[in-house]
């Protein structure tokens, strides 16, 4: 069962980021492989979203989302093509001048037979990217509020 866990600090205001990672429609313009979200329902401290992703192959799954505002996100899954089991989350904390300290977690689980280079791809090899793009993606929100 796959599972990773990455912190970096980047310099932006921990409510950029946290307005990003909430942003869900936004996704399929800045993060690698999801080519479109579907927000069933969202609040200020839950949402469910369906996600469907094209890595190697195509295919979708749903999440339950858990918010609380400013500082995390976390996520079980509700069902997918592919996951018997997809839990993570996103934790912040501000880091004051030095900007926010961001840690993501993830495990996941397939069903059947996954191959491994699906595995890593999918879990480890795009975790930096990923993070870096949605630190690019605050970076750029605080520009654009400056």
């Amino acid at each position: 069962m796959p599972k990773v866990e990455r912190t970096e600090i980047f310099d932006v205001d921990i409510n950029s980021f946290y307005e990003v990672i909430t942003d869900y429609e936004s996704y399929p313009s800045f993060v690698d492989g999801v080519s479109e979200i579907v927000v069933v329902k969202k609040t200020k401290t839950k949402a469910e979203v369906e996600f469907i992703i094209n890595l190697i192959k195509k295919f979708s799954y749903s999440l339950d989302i858990k918010q609380k505002e400013g500082s995390q996100i976390s996520w079980t899954l509700i069902k997918g093509d592919i996951f018997k089991k997809n839990t993570g989350g996103w934790m912040l904390k501000d880091m004051k001048e030095k900007g926010t300290k961001v840690t993501y977690h993830l495990e996941v689980e397939f069903k059947g037979f996954a191959p491994q280079v699906v595995v890593n791809k999918l879990v480890a090899n795009n975790l930096p990217a990923m993070m870096k793009a949605y630190y690019q993606r605050a970076k750029a929100l605080e520009k654009g509020k400056g």
